[in-house]
């Protein structure tokens, strides 16, 4: 994936499109995480879910970003 995408002529980073697509596979991912009741034995859903979502969307930046060689 390129770090930057042509978005009807307008030069738009990556991770902004990686953004809506990731939103919408972690809808899919917290809806399978509640229907095995997970949320059961958790003790703050929200904060859970935020830091998943966090975690994950971070992790999968940092794969994309080091697939093209970029280093931090």
């Amino acid at each position: 994936m390129p770090l930057e995408m042509a978005l009807f002529s307008i030069e738009v980073p990556s991770l902004i499109t990686l953004l809506v697509v990731f939103t919408a596979l972690f809808w899919v991912l917290d809806s399978m995480l509640a229907r095995l009741d997970l949320y059961t034995h958790i003790w703050h859903h929200s904060l859970f879910r935020l830091g998943l979502f966090i975690s994950l969307y971070a992790a999968l930046g940092l794969w994309i970003f080091y697939q093209n060689g970029v280093s931090t």
